[in-house]
């Protein structure tokens, strides 16, 4: 979506901040989906590390998950001065469990780029190589689980979700899916955690479905449509907030 410089800035300052949070959003969309394809045959290759595969799939999906880490902290700072109006206590919370989500995400690209750089090392035998690959794509996928597997659900569902919903800033029959859809992802998350489910699971799937929901309408509703009239809105286009 491109904009000239005349009609951004004849936007309302709320216009502004609902098509920035959604572009952002759709950004964690691009960013972190490719990046999950790029690393599948990856994750799975436990001789990776021996340097039996390309290293490409691997550094993309690393930028590609740095963009989503930049995409996520971008989407809590632009909307936190609207959302703290509702709420401050739980525009903190979203703004808190979007930076640890990031910090897992983070955590997961630093393990597998240490990969790279030990899959250089010829002092190291084969036997210790695997072991130590092992172990690294083991914290990968722990650090997904708890990340955008558990936090997510937290922050992007039930807080995100309660402050649009009370704030009425989008439809409240699309933000009760983060109400519900938040909840069902963290207690999948957590049953994956307590060994109850497995993470490739159906239920463990299904269970994620209205998370996915919310996510995708409310970037879509930001970009396309904008808020709905709020009391949260008020004086906010005639404000420049300082913070």
């Amino acid at each position: 979506m491109s904009l000239t410089t005349q009609s951004w800035n004849s936007m309302s300052r709320s216009r502004r901040t609902s098509l920035v949070a959604g572009l952002l959003f759709f950004a964690t969309f691009i960013t972190s989906i490719p990046a999950v394809i790029l690393y599948g045959p990856i994750l799975g290759d436990a001789d990776f590390i021996l340097g039996s595969a390309s290293e490409l799939r691997l550094t993309i999906g690393a930028v590609l998950e740095l963009l989503l880490i930049m995409a996520n902290i971008g989407t809590a700072l632009v909307l936190y001065p609207l959302l703290r109006r509702q709420s401050e206590v739980a525009a903190l919370g979203w703004v808190s469990a979007r930076i640890m989500e990031s910090a897992f995400i983070a955590l997961g690209v630093i393990s597998l780029l240490a990969m790279l750089t030990l899959r250089q090392d010829a002092t190291a035998d084969s036997a210790t190589l695997a072991a130590i690959g092992d172990s690294l794509i083991a914290i990968h996928d722990w650090t997904f689980r708890i990340g955008p597997g558990l936090v997510v659900g937290i922050g992007n569902g039930l807080l995100l979700g309660y402050l649009m919903f009370k704030s009425g800033l989008v439809p409240r029959g699309m933000a009760m899916l983060g109400l519900v859809g938040g909840p069902l992802l963290f207690l999948s998350g957590v049953m994956v955690v307590l060994g109850i489910l497995d993470p490739s699971s159906i239920i463990k799937a299904v269970m994620t479905i209205p998370e996915i929901l919310w996510e995708a309408s409310l970037t879509l509703y930001l970009i396309f449509k904008g808020f709905r009239p709020s009391p949260v809105l008020e004086g906010y286009d005639r404000t420049i907030d300082a913070s």
